[in-house]
């Protein structure tokens, strides 16, 4: 039995195990309101899960009866909701899987369609990565100033601009060392991912040898996709998307978050919506035919018409890709620090915004191709990232999905290794700060020399990857 019976705020939950079966019960009492469920639940495979899953069902209903008020994500918990559905739907075939969500998760019928078409749609491209494919990831920690909803590890480029030329140095040295291990192993590079941070903080002459580095290094005859984030429409410039355009990347990310000139100012972002603009037609200029935009709903200063205007706009570009984020209340971040706190009212604001967002990109071509979803999210909601046919974000896929190894350079990046015959993961993490990477690089080195040893434990035991 759990809860205070003293306090005004109490929840009790009761099992009772018996040979064939469990009774559950839950009482929930808030003020003046109360609510108690109970059901029985027989003896099955996988039975304590089962009773763990029925007992979280019976305290979302009395919750939802008391506040009047039913998440959409019912009790569904976890980052990679769209990973769980395919299991699903193989177990399970179609119509089970479907009354899995709905009817033991409680997962509303308009969050299952776009899990389902968000799954299908990862699916496909999951079936592009081969046996030995991987994909790569630089890290940028440095931002023109930072966002109040991030909890990244980054820096201002004005506060780290002195330990920048050096940073970029050790990058270039674990960006050869790294090329060197995947050469050896016979890896093949499927996807390049640049991000932080806000990459395009950096210089054209800092990008161009970045990108310099990798060209050299690495086989890049196979790639099918290379992502550069240009986040900050106020760090874009001619000459550094020119850089880009050389180097053939394929992909890049402007990301206005929102076109209220009042929001961006509140969440601390030193630029408007005409330089989003301005940055977006530039790219288009210098021949980018890959864009995609970055928005979030639920932003502190926004509301519903505010998002619907943004989104209204930005369609009217013709982006290829579109990710909408809903704000997730970061632990270590300035709006978290601050004391905002969305309650019920802005999370089903927040619901409004991104069902707007999927109706509208939805009836232009712009479909749902991956999800994840985070805690403390305002109304519990999703991050989807949307896309025109053939225009989907590879390397987002295979991050979420876990598909293949993600080898990851610079500070606070983290190196994921898979192995593809028993789906075990392994992690090789990077010095979190930009001072800490420079000062212990050679430990940084030491580290990535495990992929050696991960892939020849594999290869011992005649696993391909």
């Amino acid at each position: 039995v759990n809860g205070d019976v003293e306090s005004e705020k109490k929840a009790i939950t009761k099992t009772d195990f018996f040979d064939d079966y469990c009774l559950v019960f839950v009482c929930v009492a808030i003020g003046d309101k109360k609510a108690e469920k109970s059901l029985t639940v027989c003896k099955c495979n996988d039975f304590d899960k089962t009773v763990e899953l029925k007992l979280a069902g019976c305290l979302y209903d009395c919750l939802a009866e008391i506040f009047d008020y039913k998440p959409c994500w019912g009790i569904l918990t976890g980052i990679r909701p769209a990973r769980l559905y395919l299991k699903k739907l193989n177990e399970l075939g179609l119509p089970a899987a479907n009354s899995y969500f709905t009817d033991v998760l409680k997962v509303s019928p308009d969050k299952l369609s776009l899990l389902s078409d968000t799954a299908i749609s990862e699916q496909r491209i999951i079936g592009l990565s081969k046996s030995n494919s991987f994909s790569l990831y630089i890290s940028i920690p440095f931002c023109p100033t930072r966002c109040s909803y991030c909890s990244f590890v980054s820096h201002s480029i004005e506060k780290a601009s002195d330990i920048i030329p050096e940073y970029i140095d050790r990058l270039f040295a674990e960006i050869t060392a790294t090329a060197k291990i995947t050469s050896d192993l016979n890896l093949n590079l499927e996807t390049v991912y640049i991000g932080g941070g806000t990459p395009t903080s950096l210089s054209a002459e800092q990008l161009e040898k970045l990108l310099t580095v990798i060209d050299n290094n690495f086989d890049m005859k196979n790639i099918r996709e290379y992502t550069v984030e240009a986040g900050r429409p106020d760090t874009v410039t001619p000459s550094k998307l020119s850089v880009l355009k050389a180097h053939n990347v394929t992909r890049i990310s402007i990301n206005p978050q929102t076109l209220n000139d009042n929001v961006l100012n509140i969440i601390g972002r030193r630029h408007t919506a005409d330089d989003f603009f301005n940055a977006f037609f530039m790219a288009r200029k210098i021949g980018f035919e890959n864009i995609n935009t970055d928005i979030i709903a639920g932003l502190p200063g926004d509301d519903y018409h505010s998002f619907k205007e943004t989104i209204d706009k930005i369609i009217k570009l013709s982006p290829e890709a579109v990710t909408v984020h809903s704000l997730s209340m970061k632990r270590s971040s300035k709006l978290t620090l601050n004391g905002f706190e969305p309650l019920i009212k802005e999370g089903e604001t927040a619901s409004k915004m991104v069902n707007y967002a999927r109706e509208l990109l939805s009836n232009h071509g712009i479909l749902p191709y991956y999800m994840y979803r985070q805690s403390k999210t305002v109304g519990n909601l999703e991050n989807v990232g949307y896309a025109k046919k053939d225009f989907e974000g590879l390397y987002n896929v295979y991050i979420m999905d876990e598909t293949h190894s993600i080898l990851a350079c610079g500070a606070s990046a983290v190196t994921k290794l898979k192995n593809q015959a028993t789906g075990h993961i392994a992690r090789i993490f990077n010095f979190k700060y930009p001072y800490e990477y420079i000062n212990r690089f050679d430990e940084q080195l030491r580290r990535k020399q495990e992929i050696y040893s991960f892939y020849g434990t594999c290869n011992e035991n005649k696993v391909m990857l």
